[in-house]
């Protein structure tokens, strides 16, 4: 089997670490340091490698920068005993862009990743829900992490890199060969006799952090930036911006043209990435 472990690209690339308590954050940039900042999120169980194919065909005068989250891809596990909530992504958000020293930015989200900011950050719950099963959500996420942390120990299943590539693929069938090759390129840990997943078992457990629609409305109407929603259709999977990028590209390009780049007061503000 024929392993791509890089892409080639028309702008530079290079590879991101930000300090955290518990580790690092790891990612990967394009751009010039004076682009207008996007940041680039990825969805569940994925890694900053899903975004390998679209970057490149955005507009050059942005700075993309893409992070592995926590327990993800390169992006340090979080301390034995954390859950994986959902305002916890907000804050390695917030220490992210506070090390970049972005005041301003535009976020680029797919899948769990759009719903990894400041307002938008909680899993949506209709208030029946959450009086009548929020207590029998909260032991289940209780009980998954007791329960985790008795068989933590053992240790993680070692394939070759074309089991692993079957694995990946097997549990993603709309993911094509390529895309399932950008994902491991990040998603694998070399180890005696092989490799293993890099993610952290944990994001698997449930989610113990609800909150319900008309709280989120309420944090909605406080947002103080220009608000334009836009829905467009396109043919696809799950995956279309890793697996066909070019579906998706001018759509996201003429956003960051018209509600960005031509814009008399850019992100930009004369702030440059420090990293």
């Amino acid at each position: 089997m024929e392993v791509f472990l890089a892409y080639e690209f028309c702008c530079p690339v290079s590879e991101l670490s930000i300090p955290v308590p518990w580790g690092e954050i790891r990612g990967k940039v394009w751009g010039p340091d004076h682009g207008c900042p996007v940041l680039c999120l990825h969805g569940w169980a994925d890694n900053c490698g899903a975004f390998n194919t679209l970057i490149p065909l955005l507009p050059k005068e942005c700075r993309y920068v893409a992070v592995d989250l926590a327990g993800h891809g390169r992006s340090s596990h979080r301390p034995p005993g954390d859950f994986y909530h959902f305002p916890l992504y907000v804050m390695d958000v917030l220490r992210v862009t506070e090390a970049l020293q972005w005041s301003k930015f535009s976020i680029i989200g797919h899948s769990m990743g759009d719903t990894v900011h400041p307002i938008s950050s909680f899993e949506l719950l209709p208030s029946s829900f959450l009086q009548k099963e929020m207590s029998g959500v909260l032991r289940q996420g209780l009980d998954e992490m007791l329960q985790y942390e008795k068989t933590k120990e053992k240790k993680a299943r070692v394939y070759t890199y074309e089991k692993a590539f079957k694995r990946l693929k097997a549990v993603n069938t709309n993911l094509s060969e390529e895309s399932v090759h950008a994902l491991l390129e990040r998603g694998l840990v070399q180890v005696e006799g092989g490799v293993v997943f890099s993610r952290d078992f944990r994001i698997n457990l449930k989610n113990i952090a609800r909150i319900t629609l008309e709280q989120s409305m309420d944090m909605q109407s406080r947002i103080k930036a220009s608000v334009l929603h836009t829905v467009v259709t396109v043919p696809g999977d799950h995956h279309i911006h890793l697996n066909n990028p070019a579906v998706v590209a001018p759509i996201v390009s003429e956003f960051l043209r018209t509600k960005v780049l031509l814009q008399p007061n850019r992100l930009i503000d004369g702030q440059t990435s420090k990293l």
